[in-house]
């Protein structure tokens, strides 16, 4: 599917979505409680579809109402078919972990780009605790897991190549015979979401211990518990960033004290030149003359499609470093950010650690056509800027379903003109 998104003015008030990272985490610890769990607003999407349906093949019950799912975990058992995560990371290096508690052999495996992005040190780390693991290609899915007990107590993996490893293993380590130490040989980036794991984990009665190199966690239970899914601060970046650039916009149904990283998205605006107010569950963002700043995403690596396209409309030469890890998403989203922006003129320089974008850019002569690279964040950047340039096409607009299904009808309600195209 192609979207036309023209030169919009924007006002109104919108909702985002509930937060993806915290709904899978929720279905996982509800999964690992023996009994009813409930999770409130949960998040409906692709990634979160993959995660309840691979749960429901190893045990998980659960039962789907209007804005609420109950879940009753604690009786896992081997699935009799291959578990496919879809393209959900999260899901695939989750259910990794869960897989090596359940007794039996467990086969899992991905769409074509989760089946290119690396798991080795997750499978190198079950090793070492005692599980037979391995991944076909050598870093990447499919991969089997043998489970059943966890023989060691102790393991060790590098921090810096994704959060969701060390989140993982943090899931099961209740689950040791004894004691369990993560150890990281290098230092943790995206902190942010390793700390959502562990505050969930305590919601569900689970205490984490943070250590200088790493983590502990003692043999415990989890318990079932009610939780209320809050807003997805992801999804909200680019709405802000469609008040900064195009008018103003409310979004409702944020938490300003989330632990959810992306919140820093409110520091960038600022210091951007957006004038932005915070209420209690709120934002509001209009435009402001914005300016060139410089980022550092190593603990925020999804916003970097949202910080380039507000690059590009800003004054000056902006520069982004702690980039490494954007290559590994569902696109190389360092090359996709620089080829698309290139093709409306802006001037962009990438290495391998540093993306610098100068701006601001003029509004095209003709139509450009921006190749999301089926990459949802791509697309969803791109819209915020078609909106406030015009003339931009987006191939691959679908693919927003992954996390943010219903957001072209968000821009629509909020005052952004498009044309979709089959």
């Amino acid at each position: 599917m192609k979207i036309t998104v023209h030169k919009s003015q924007v006002k109104g008030k919108v909702n985002v979505p509930s937060s993806k990272s915290l709904t899978i985490r929720e279905l996982m610890c509800a999964a690992l409680s023996k009994g009813t769990s409930e999770i409130v607003h949960p998040l409906l999407s692709e990634d979160t579809a993959a995660a309840a349906t691979v749960l429901g093949q190893v045990g998980v019950t659960i039962k789907k109402e209007n804005g609420l799912w109950r879940v009753k975990g604690g009786d896992l058992h081997e699935s009799l078919q291959p578990l496919f995560c879809g393209e959900s990371a999260t899901t695939l290096r989750f259910m990794m972990a869960l897989c090596a508690l359940i007794p039996g052999r467990h086969r899992l495996f991905a769409g074509p780009s989760l089946s290119q992005r690396p798991i080795k040190p997750l499978v190198e780390a079950l090793q070492k605790l005692g599980i037979n693991a391995r991944a076909d290609w050598g870093d990447a899915p499919p991969v089997t897991i043998e489970g059943g007990t966890l023989k060691e107590e102790a393991t060790e993996l590098p921090g810096d190549v994704s959060s969701q490893f060390v989140s993982a293993l943090l899931l099961i380590a209740p689950f040791a015979q004894k004691e369990m130490k993560i150890r990281l040989t290098a230092p943790l980036t995206s902190k942010p979401y390793v700390d959502l794991t562990i505050w969930c984990q305590k919601e569900f009665g689970v205490n984490v211990t943070t250590l200088p190199d790493g983590f502990t966690v003692r043999r415990q239970a989890y318990r079932p518990t009610r939780l209320v899914v809050e807003g997805d601060w992801s999804s909200a970046s680019y709405i802000l960033a469609l008040g900064a650039a195009c008018g103003e916009i409310e979004v409702d149904n944020l938490r300003p004290d989330s632990l959810q990283g992306d919140r820093v998205i409110l520091e960038f605006l600022r210091k951007m030149g957006a004038n932005v107010g915070v209420a209690r569950d709120s934002v509001n963002v209009s435009r402001g003359e914005l300016k060139a700043i410089p980022v550092h995403l190593a603990d925020c690596i999804d916003l970097l499609p949202t910080m380039a396209v507000l690059a590009a409309l800003a004054d000056g030469r902006s520069e982004f470093t702690g980039i490494e890890r954007a290559r590994l998403k569902e696109s190389d989203r360092v090359k996709a950010v620089g080829e698309n922006l290139r093709k409306l003129g802006v001037d962009v320089v990438a290495t391998d650690g540093r993306l610098v974008i100068t701006g601001p850019v003029r509004a095209p002569l003709g139509p450009v056509l921006i190749d999301s690279y089926g990459d949802h964040r791509i697309a969803m950047a791109f819209g915020v800027l078609g909106a406030a340039l015009g003339g931009v096409t987006i191939t691959g607009a679908e693919s927003v379903a992954k996390t943010f299904p219903t957001y072209w009808d968000t821009l629509k309600k909020a005052g952004v003109r498009m044309e979709i195209h089959d």
